[in-house]
């Protein structure tokens, strides 16, 4: 049980999410042990005030150009500082899409590497999301090269704004591209343990999804019932 919730990162990004949904969702993150929180810059603003960030057992992952990662690289790039120093651990980014569709590969790499060169000041991970649903699989395996030759410690599925978010096929894709230099991390649209389970027997290393506190139950009630059988 514990094992498995240290590979979900417990997600909280809907537009209208209020300080009681943020609340709730720390206490979750907390009960169950998952392996971070994702929040909106402003969620990360509101627990840096109150003084949760610094507490060790808190890990907070902070979104930078959500969610369609055409923001140009200087806003990225002072987004993602200013988050770090209110105490974010993790940089998921949003990669620009629209420089990879047209084929301008060279700003699409250093749109990534300048954010990586902030985290890699204040010892932190990158993700970075390629919003798959809008790839082809060429542009999928030429993303996760240019992903691990910029430095960055993961390469993302989704944002979960886009749909389809995460398959089987992508995440096998992005481990098989990744040739091992960069984490896979699985999201959008995982709502149920089995298909959590299936995405990580494909190669995801860490899943994200909103649907954490269902998901674990549900993997505690198929450990109860395998251990039963």
């Amino acid at each position: 049980m514990e094992d498995f919730a240290k590979l979900i990162d417990h997600t909280l990004l809907k537009v209208d999410a209020d300080r009681k949904a943020l609340q709730k969702a720390v206490e979750e993150t907390l009960k169950y042990g998952f392996r971070c929180l994702a929040i909106s810059p402003y969620h990360i603003y509101v627990l840096s005030k109150e003084g949760l960030l610094k507490k060790d057992e808190l890990c907070v992952v902070a979104p930078v150009g959500f969610p369609n990662g055409y923001t140009v690289t200087e806003a990225k790039v002072a987004e993602a500082r200013r988050l770090l120093e209110l105490g974010a651990r993790e940089i998921d980014m949003v990669s620009n899409i629209q420089a990879l569709k047209t084929g301008d590969l060279q700003l699409f790499e250093s749109d990534i590497a300048a954010v990586v060169e902030v985290a890699r000041e204040y010892g932190r991970v990158v993700k970075v999301i390629l919003e798959t649903g809008l790839l082809n699989d060429n542009e999928k395996a030429v993303a996760t090269e240019i992903v691990a030759r910029a430095g960055a410690h993961f390469v993302k599925t989704s944002t979960g704004f886009v749909t389809p978010g995460a398959t089987v096929h992508d995440v096998a894709l992005l481990k098989k591209a990744s040739k091992g230099r960069v984490r896979v991390k699985a999201a959008g649209g995982i709502r149920h343990a089995l298909d959590a389970i299936a995405l990580v027997e494909a190669g995801a290393d860490v899943i994200g999804t909103s649907s954490s506190v269902q998901i674990i139950e549900e993997y505690k009630a198929l450990r109860k019932e395998f251990i039963v059988i």
